[in-house]
């Protein structure tokens, strides 16, 4: 089995000097390794494959056998870091909370927790309010922060 902390160190010496940050790492069955990267100026195909060769100089083939996937994290992915929500102020995104409600936003301000996958956030999304004196309710941007662990995701929210 392949060792995920000399992997992670693996893959991080890889990126060093590089803007590229480590999205996830994932070992599934047999072996079947999948790396996710991500970077504020993207990801390109060549930068994958630096990734690959630093991994495979470290993991032998002939002795770990194992299959091996560098990509980037993707736009359709969830945000799993604190680096993905920070490249994405200012954007629109999607956030669908434990309790089920589905809003939709542009994100605002990014606050690092405990760790890089517990992040505090607040975005503005549009809300309906009744004024006095008015027949028609107005739009206002409200702002919401919560937590990485109160959602289910947030994802980055494509408009076409």
């Amino acid at each position: 089995m392949i060792d995920k902390q000399l992997l992670t160190q693996t893959v991080s010496e890889a990126m060093n000097g590089t803007d590229l940050f480590l999205v996830d790492i994932t070992i599934g069955k047999d072996n079947n390794i999948v790396v996710e990267v991500g970077s504020p100026t993207g990801v390109d195909i060549d930068e994958c494959i630096r990734i690959t060769r630093h991994i495979e100089e470290v993991f032998n083939r002939d002795v770990e056998d194992y299959e091996l996937e560098v990509g980037s994290a993707g736009i359709t992915s969830p945000f799993k870091v604190r680096e993905q929500y920070e490249m994405n102020i200012g954007n629109d995104i999607e956030v669908l909370t434990r309790d089920g409600r589905k809003l939709r936003g542009v994100l605002t301000e990014v606050q690092p927790g405990d760790s890089r996958t517990d992040v505090t956030f607040t975005f503005t999304h549009p809300v309906k309010v009744k004024e006095e004196g008015k027949k028609k309710p107005v739009v206002v941007d409200e702002a919401v922060t919560l937590s990485s662990t109160d959602c289910k995701y947030v994802v980055y929210d494509l408009k076409f």
